[in-house]
C-alpha cells in the first residue's frame, strides 16, 4: 500500500481502463484532485490526461508506477457531474473512457492550454510617469521612448505581443528599468469571459388554451422529470420553452439548449434575444477554439445564465444548472456516427436526472422509441394538437407520377400550384433531399454508370463546379464526355437540387430562386444570409435538402412541393417508414404558418402504397402507432436492444476474421438471451477504399446486452486479429445498413 495517493488518470487512447501515476513529486505537495488535467509519460510520448480518481493499491509495484510530470491544473477543471456523466458514457456506449474525456473537453483543454488564458502585460508606475522625459531622452532615448508610448496607456498596459510589434527592441531596457521601478509586470486574461448582452426582453403572443396546459403540466412537477413536447409544426412549441426558460433563469438558474444543426442556431438566438434579453453562449463546431472555450468556461463559472449548442454540448459543464431544453428530438443528427457513437438526446436525459433537474424534448414527429417512453410512463407526454394563432395544417396531396410524369423532376400539377403561389404573393419549397445535378452519370449506348473508384457508389454529377464527386469518401474527378466502355456519349440521369434549380430557373427565368444545400451553404455566413433571404420573403422560390425543413419559420411560404418521396419507402431498415413520415411532416409544417392556408404537393410514382393512406388519414401518429406494432411483432427497438460491432479494413477478408473471432468470443460469454447475428458485410460494402463489415446483437434484456458487452470489449482490444481492422462498438445504433 503506498502512503502517496496513487492516481487513475484516463489517457486519450483506444483502451478501455484508467492508468495508474504516482503525483509528479515525493514532497509534502497536494496530490492533484479527480478533474484535475496532468502531464504524464505515456510510452515514449508526454501524453496529457484527466485524473479520475485516488486509489491506495495498484495492479502494478509500484517500483513500476511512473511518476506525473506536472500538473496543469490548480482544482479541478471537471467537477463531479461532469466526471460522472464521463463514467456514464463510457460504461454505456463501451468506449475508451480517456476518448470520452477528449471529446468532453474543448480543443485547447486537450492540447494542455490553461482553463483560463492569460496575456503578460507592462504598465509604466507612478515613478516612471514622474521622469523627465526631455531630460532622459538625451541620456537614454529608448528607456524615454518607451515610457513615453506607456504613458499614453497608463490604466491597462499594453501587451506584450503588442509592444513587440509597437517597438522592437523594447526587451533590452526592461530590466533596468524595472530595477529603477519605472514598469510593472502584471498578467491579465487573454479574452473577457463571455459576457451576455442582456437587454430589454419583449412580450410574447398570448398563450393558447393548449400552450397554457402544456406549461402548467411541465411546471408541476418540481425535480428531474422528462416532457415529451409533442407538438404539430406551428404549434408554439418555441413559447413553452420560452416561458420555461423565463421560470428558471429569474430563479438565477442555468438552461441548456441543445438543437441538432448549426443551421438552426441563428434563427433561435434571435428568438431568445428578443423574448429574454440574453445572448447565449453558443458551443458548436463552426466556431473558433478560443471562442468555444470561452463559452465552455463560462457556462462552467455561471456567468453564461443560457447555454445553446448543438451534439457535444451536452458535456458542457453547469454551475447552477435548472433546465435542459432538447429542440427537435427525434433528429438523427444527435447521435454520433464516427468515433464515440453516442446519442446526445438520451445523453441529455441521463444528465438531467443526475442533476435533479426537468429536460423538455420537442418535436412534432417525436421518435418512436419517445413515445413508447410515454406509453410506459417514463416520460409524460404533453400535447400541443392545434397550430398557434391563425393557422391551419396545410393540404395535402399527392401526384401520381404514372399518370403525370415529371420533367426536369417537376410534373405539371406542381408547376401549375407553383405558378398560382406565386402569382398570389406566396413562397415556395421546393423539396429533395439529395444535393448536387444529378446522382448518376450514363452512358446514352451501353448503361454504363459512372463510379466511385473508392467505394460501392455511384459518382454524383456536380454542375456548380463541374466534377463528378463521391458522397461517401469525397473522391472527385472531371465529368467524363465519353463512355470508357463503347466511347459513346454519357449523359446525366436523375435530379439534384442544382438541376432543379437550373429547370425552375428555366421555367420561371424572371423570379429569384435561393438554394439551400451542404453545397451552397460552404462558405462562412452563406447559410444565414439563405435563411435571411428566405425568411423575409425575398426569395420567391427556395430549393433545398432538409437543412431546409426543420425549425424554420419562413411566414410567406404557402406551397411545399416534394420530389422523389419514393426513395423512402422500400427501405432496408426498420426505421424507414418512421423517417420518411418525420421527413415529409417536417418540411410540410413549413408551409401556411402565417394567414395564409399552406398547400404540400408529394410526387409519387406509388400512390396505393399503404404508407400513404396511413399518412393521408391518420398524420404522424398513426404511422408512429402501425410502425409500433411492427416493431413488437418482430421484437426491434423499442421492444428490443441493440448493438453493432463494425469492422472496416483494406482486406475484406480482415473484417470477417476479426469479426468471426468477436462472434466466437460473444458465444463464450454464455448469455442465451443475446441474439448474435452475422458477420455480414454491410450493404455498401466498400468505402473509401475499406471493406465494411458488421455483427449485430440483440437482446429484450438491456441488461444481458450490457454485461455481454463489458466482457467482450476488453476482450477485442487485445485480440490479434483486431491489429488489421478499424473496429467500433455503437450501442443503440440508428443505422443497421
Amino acid at each position: 500500500m503506498s502512503k502517496e495517493p496513487i492516481l487513475r488518470v484516463a489517457i486519450n487512447a483506444p483502451l478501455s481502463r484508467l492508468f495508474d501515476y504516482l503525483p509528479a513529486s515525493s514532497a509534502p505537495t497536494p496530490a492533484p484532485p479527480p478533474g484535475c488535467r496532468v502531464l504524464v509519460p505515456f510510452g515514449r510520448q508526454r501524453q496529457i490526461g484527466m485524473v479520475l480518481a485516488h486509489a491506495t493499491q495498484s495492479e502494478l509495484p509500484l517500483s513500476k508506477l511512473r511518476r506525473v510530470l506536472s500538473t496543469l491544473d490548480d482544482a479541478a477543471i471537471l467537477r463531479e457531474p461532469d466526471r460522472w456523466l464521463i463514467h456514464f458514457t463510457s460504461d454505456y456506449y463501451h468506449h475508451p473512457i480517456g476518448e470520452v474525456v477528449a471529446a468532453a473537453l474543448p480543443a485547447l483543454l486537450r492540447q494542455g492550454k490553461p482553463l483560463n488564458p492569460v496575456v503578460q502585460r507592462v504598465a509604466i508606475t507612478g515613478e516612471g510617469a514622474a521622469q523627465s522625459l526631455s531630460a532622459l531622452a538625451r541620456k537614454a532615448p529608448r528607456q524615454a521612448e518607451l515610457l513615453e508610448f506607456l504613458g499614453g496607456h497608463a490604466n491597462d498596459g499594453v501587451r506584450f505581443d503588442l509592444l513587440d510589434d509597437a517597438m522592437p527592441g523594447w526587451r533590452r531596457v526592461r530590466k533596468t528599468m524595472l530595477d529603477k521601478s519605472w514598469l510593472r509586470l502584471f498578467e491579465s486574461p487573454s479574452e473577457p469571459d463571455f459576457e451576455p448582452q442582456i437587454g430589454d426582453a419583449t412580450d410574447g403572443p398570448t398563450l393558447n388554451v393548449d400552450q397554457s396546459k402544456a406549461l402548467d403540466v411541465v411546471r408541476g412537477q418540481p425535480g428531474f422529470h422528462v416532457s415529451l413536447l409533442d407538438g404539430v409544426t406551428g404549434s408554439g412549441k418555441t413559447e413553452v420553452y420560452l416561458h420555461l426558460m423565463k421560470d428558471v433563469l429569474d430563479a438565477g438558474r442555468q438552461v441548456l439548449v441543445l438543437v441538432p444543426e448549426i443551421g438552426l442556431t441563428p434563427q433561435f438566438v434571435s428568438r431568445l434575444k428578443e423574448r429574454l434579453g440574453i445572448e447565449p453562449a453558443l458551443l458548436h463546431s463552426s466556431l473558433p477554439d478560443s471562442i468555444r472555450l470561452s463559452a465552455w468556461r463560462s457556462a462552467r463559472n455561471g456567468s453564461a445564465s443560457l447555454v445553446l449548442g448543438t451534439r457535444s454540448a451536452v458535456f458542457a459543464p453547469l454551475k447552477n444548472p435548472g433546465l435542459i431544453v432538447v429542440d427537435e428530438e427525434h433528429d438523427s443528427s444527435f447521435k454520433q456516427q464516427e468515433g464515440l457513437r453516442y446519442s446526445a438526446r438520451d445523453l441529455a436525459v441521463a444528465k438531467a436526472k443526475h442533476l435533479g433537474v426537468p429536460i423538455v424534448l420537442g418535436s412534432a414527429t417525436p421518435s418512436i422509441e419517445s413515445l413508447q417512453h410515454c406509453t410506459e410512463g417514463m416520460y409524460q407526454h404533453v400535447s400541443l394538437p392545434s397550430r398557434a394563432g391563425s393557422a391551419v395544417p396545410p393540404l395535402m396531396r399527392l401526384v401520381d407520377l404514372n399518370q403525370q410524369p415529371a420533367y426536369d423532376g417537376i410534373s405539371l400539377p406542381l408547376l401549375k400550384a407553383i405558378e398560382e403561389n406565386l402569382r398570389a404573393g406566396g413562397q415556395v419549397l421546393i423539396f429533395l433531399n439529395r444535393r448536387g445535378f444529378a446522382p448518376t452519370l450514363i452512358c446514352s449506348s451501353c448503361g454504363h454508370i459512372a463510379e466511385c473508384r473508392r467505394c460501392d457508389a455511384r459518382m454524383t454529377v456536380h454542375a456548380g463546379d463541374p466534377k463528378l464527386l463521391c458522397h461517401h469518401c469525397g473522391a472527385s474527378r472531371p465529368i467524363e464526355q465519353q463512355c470508357p466502355e463503347c466511347s459513346g456519349p454519357f449523359r446525366p440521369l436523375g435530379q439534384g437540387t442544382e438541376r432543379l434549380e437550373e429547370s425552375l430557373a428555366h421555367q420561371f427565368p424572371d423570379r429569384r430562386i435561393t438554394r439551400v444545400d451542404s453545397d451552397s451553404t460552404r462558405l462562412k455566413d452563406t447559410m444565414n444570409k439563405a435563411l435571411a433571404l428566405a425568411t423575409q420573403g425575398d426569395a420567391d422560390i427556395l430549393v433545398g435538402t432538409q437543412m431546409l425543413s426543420k425549425g424554420h419559420h419562413f411566414p410567406k411560404l404557402t406551397l411545399v412541393g416534394v420530389i422523389n418521396a419514393d426513395q423512402g419507402l422500400f427501405g432496408t431498415d426498420f426505421r424507414s417508414s418512421e423517417r420518411l413520415a418525420q421527413s415529409l411532416i417536417q418540411v410540410a409544417g413549413r408551409s401556411g404558418r402565417e394567414q395564409r392556408q399552406g398547400e404540400v404537393i408529394i410526387q409519387t410514382a406509388f400512390p396505393k402504397h399503404p404508407f400513404w393512406g396511413e399518412l393521408f388519414r391518420g398524420g404522424y401518429e398513426r404511422v408512429a402507432r402501425s410502425a409500433l406494432q411492427e416493431r413488437l411483432a418482430a421484437s426491434w427497438p423499442p421492444f428490443s436492444r441493440l448493438a453493432l460491432i463494425r469492422a472496416a479494413a483494406h482486406k475484406r477478408s480482415d473484417t470477417h476474421r476479426f469479426l468471426e473471432a468477436a462472434r466466437g468470443k460473444a458465444q463464450a460469454v454464455g448469455l442465451s438471451n443475446v441474439s448474435i447475428l452475422g458477420p455480414v458485410s454491410a450493404p455498401m460494402e466498400r468505402r473509401a477504399g475499406r471493406y465494411h463489415a458488421q455483427l449485430l446483437l440483440q437482446s429484450t434484456d438491456r441488461q444481458a446486452l450490457h454485461r455481454l458487452l463489458q466482457a467482450l470489449r476488453p476482450e477485442l482490444e487485445t485480440d490479434k486479429t483486431a491489429r488489421r481492422v478499424r473496429w467500433s462498438v455503437d450501442v443503440d445504433p440508428i443505422e443497421l445498413f
